[in-house]
């Protein structure tokens, strides 16, 4: 324990390995298992892991396989999930602010003024608070359109309504209908708030405690929350746009909707796309030109230290901004008025191409091992569970055993990865005292 404490970031991997194994063992209870005897091994692994890493995806139907206790330890394994990412992030961005030099650290602080203070309860609390209300906000609302609309009855719209509040807030997935949401595709009244919880979740709090903070004087934001509020609008606009021009004519999926529920409906799936997981539209109903929108919202994901995946919002703009530097010949990186430490590029740059890896790594390995699966399936599969976002072509359980198994392991890296990798190499950074000569090789 000492030597992780050492190594903080020990503790991130760790930590979330710890709960998959209790929830995998909890799981494998017969008590949380719908039919006699305990559930299969590799189906409880894979739910807890799906869980803790709030992805949603399941190898199992999840209503009629998992019991009552197995409903509540699902939710709980989210619910830690969600929440733990969200204090270890915070925690590491205290403990990186403490081990960089003071002239970093004054950086650091003026960059992420959040995760810079010094009072670790108070940020924690603050977290913790903001999540409670919102789900206990989410639930309420579910739970009256539950008893007064769908005539559920009482304690069942509560179990009905906590379940996909926590669900949605912590862009879990997990859903007691079969179809998903696709159901409810024309309900705002269950559709909305299961969005918008998901939009904060995925925001990160960094970013959303100082836009609620300085609401009024947006141009003083930090690049930071300006990456990621403004990012995660414009990819919400252009998802929203793209999915409704794509769909709007498909019989399958928009096309027998009126625009009022076209228009509902793909702002949810908008909202859910990039680590949500819920689905209003069915997805193996998509037209092809909308798969490679699917995919490229799931690997981008949402907001750093948030209860989204994907390489985060912030990192993807970045590139953006470093890619438009260069090719207007500009020596710096600037967003609003700020120039971007070159360290920080490095950063975004290793967290795209490590996450492009494995994106292609295991693609590669499901498209060996299952012979009828075509390219696109597995892509979609694979950035699915890497981006945590949960998005399904078809059930998990009619994935080959291989296969599962690479979905785990992409569903742990992606979860843990990009904070793991980021913290690593913030920890790691140290002077030097000379430097080579330099030279400049030729690119392309």
């Amino acid at each position: 324990m000492r030597r992780a404490l050492r190594h903080p970031v020990r503790l991130v991997p760790l930590a979330f390995l710890a709960a998959i194994a209790l929830g995998t063992a909890v799981l494998m209870m017969p008590v949380c298992w719908e039919q006699p005897g305990p559930a299969p091994l590799l189906t409880a692994l894979f739910t807890a892991t799906s869980a803790v890493s709030v992805t949603g995806l399941s190898a199992v139907d999840t209503r009629s396989s998992w019991s009552d206790p197995g409903l509540v330890m699902i939710t709980l394994l989210t619910q830690l999930g969600g929440f733990g990412i969200l204090a270890l992030a915070s925690l590491l961005g205290l403990v990186v602010s403490q081990r960089l030099n003071l002239r970093n650290r004054a950086l650091l602080a003026a960059e992420s003024a959040e995760l810079a203070r010094g009072d670790v309860r108070w940020l924690l609390l603050r977290i913790a608070q903001t999540v409670l209300v919102t789900e206990a906000l989410m639930t309420l609302v579910l739970t009256v359109r539950f008893w007064s609309t769908y005539d559920y009855p009482p304690g069942k719209a509560l179990g009905y309504a906590a379940f996909h509040a926590v669900q949605g807030f912590n862009n879990g997935g997990f859903a007691l209908y079969p179809d998903s949401l696709v159901r409810f595709a024309g309900d705002p009244w269950i559709c909305l708030p299961i969005a918008f919880g998901g939009i904060i979740g995925g925001l990160g709090f960094p970013a959303l405690f100082e836009a609620v903070r300085r609401w009024r004087r947006p141009g003083h934001w930090t690049v930071a929350t300006k990456l990621t509020i403004w990012g995660s609008v414009v990819l919400l606009i252009a998802g929203f746009v793209g999915f409704l021009l794509l769909e709007w004519s498909n019989p399958r999926t928009l096309g027998p909707f009126g625009w009022p529920q076209k228009l509902l409906a793909a702002f949810t799936q908008d909202a859910m796309i990039r680590t949500g997981g819920f689905s209003t539209v069915n997805i193996d109903a998509l037209n092809e030109g909308s798969y490679p929108l699917f995919i490229g919202l799931m690997f981008i994901g949402g907001g750093s230290a948030s209860t989204a995946g994907g390489i985060k919002v912030a990192t993807f703009f970045l590139l953006a901004f470093c890619i438009w530097a260069e090719v207007r010949g500009d020596p710096d990186v600037v967003v609003g008025r700020r120039r971007v430490a070159e360290a920080s590029q490095r950063q975004a740059l290793t967290v795209a191409l490590l996450s492009v890896a494995l994106v292609v790594i295991g693609t590669f390995v499901m498209i060996v091992t299952t012979q009828d699966l075509q390219f696109y399936q597995a892509l979609f599969q694979v950035v699915s569970a890497f981006s945590t976002t949960g998005l399904s072509l078809s059930p998990a359980a009619t994935v080959p055993i291989p296969d599962q198994i690479v979905l785990i392991v992409l569903m742990y890296i992606g979860r843990i990865g990009t904070i793991a990798v980021g913290s690593a190499i913030a920890l790691n950074t140290r002077p030097r005292h000379f430097r080579y000569p330099k030279e400049q090789p030729i690119v392309g």
